[in-house]
């Protein structure tokens, strides 16, 4: 161990019992001189005061040595975390592996928890995202926007009917919105852009395709491109693959694959997958877990979850306070996706 890390230990030790001693002096002279409630309270904050100075020096002290072999971290010797859980840190791979039967149930506890806490976190916006031209939140009707095949961008319906609009008023030619390239006639011309897109990557358009191929009923094809989109970040890949992992179409059922995928689209802002996780956990008894998922999806717009957390608080699963957030949350998210434009568009076009 270099001499700066033995100071430093030797300081936070001394540190910890000049503390400890301390807290401990003060109990006692509590103790005779106030009643023995108060004296009983003095006693449990040093318990407390001490356990936590201990937890601290055990993590400073792990954190700079090998879990494994306890060799220290010195400008020789680089430790690295275990990446599932950053409780412990090992000096190579052999340690690490060696460690492992003595890490393992602390590090699954861990690494659930660390899941959890990003799986509740509130998104900072739906997986949709904005619409390019417009910059509005795309609405979760999926109705209400357009899917361009030459860009693969999602175009809300108000600025889809004002560029049609443009183009009536000027006898132009039909073009994308975005891009201004001319908009496919036949289904062939779209079906060749969209492919041209798959080449090049285009997570939308992989995913579009692999819509089309499941309502085909090619399942297997279907499940390949979702698959990929999902493998380059497409959230709502990871959605309809866990519907594919939840009725076998493609591939075996399979639960946790299904869930795994459901995890991935809800941490990435996908309210449709949140909703049906909150209906898994309430299935499973885990009702505040439930509760949780419906006011994020609830909060994000989703008119499903919202209606759910009403007949829950009917049942007396959710507080008239959390209901009450929830549904002010719910209105400012569909709100904010409104605009005169749009209204405009809703009215004009047929559903």
């Amino acid at each position: 161990m270099s001499t700066d890390n033995k100071e430093a230990d030797d300081t936070m030790w001394r540190l910890a019992l000049v503390l400890s001693i301390a807290v401990l002096f003060l109990s006692l002279v509590l103790q005779r001189r106030l009643a023995l409630p108060a004296a009983s309270s003095a006693i449990s904050l040093f318990l407390q005061t001490a356990d936590m100075l201990r937890e601290s020096t055990i993590k400073n002290i792990t954190s700079s040595c090998c879990a494994s072999c306890g060799v220290a971290e010195v400008d020789a010797i680089k430790l690295k975390e275990c990446s599932d859980c950053n409780l412990a840190r090992y000096c190579s791979d052999g340690c690490q592996i060696e460690h492992k039967s003595y890490h393992e149930e602390a590090c699954k506890e861990r690494a659930a928890e660390l899941r959890d806490e990003i799986l509740f976190k509130q998104p900072e916006s739906i997986h949709l995202g904005d619409c390019p031209i417009c910059c509005l939140p795309l609405p979760l009707d999926v109705k209400k926007s357009a899917i361009m095949s030459c860009c693969s961008k999602v175009i809300c319906c108000g600025c889809n009917h004002a560029n049609d609009l443009r183009i009536e008023e000027g006898s132009l030619k039909h073009k994308c919105p975005f891009c201004r390239k001319p908009t496919p006639i036949t289904e062939e011309e779209a079906d060749k852009q969209r492919l041209k897109r798959i080449e090049a990557n285009d997570t939308v358009a992989m995913r579009r395709e692999g819509v089309k191929q499941n309502k085909k009923g090619v399942y297997r094809r279907a499940f390949e491109y979702f698959k990929k989109a999902a493998e380059l970040g497409d959230i709502e890949a990871h959605y309809q693959l866990s519907l594919m992992y939840y009725y076998g179409h493609g591939v075996e059922k399979d639960k946790g694959k299904e869930m795994h995928h459901l995890e991935d689209a809800a941490i990435g802002g996908n309210p449709r997958a949140r909703h049906n996780l909150g209906c898994h956990e309430c299935d499973n008894g885990n009702t505040e877990k439930a509760v949780k998922h419906w006011i994020i999806a609830a909060s994000q717009g989703h008119d499903d979850s919202m209606k759910t957390l009403m007949r829950a608080f009917k049942s007396g699963m959710v507080s008239k306070n959390e209901l009450a957030a929830a549904l002010r949350a719910h209105h400012a998210a569909v709100d904010a996706t409104k605009s005169p434009q749009r209204e405009a568009a809703e009215g004009y076009y047929p559903n």
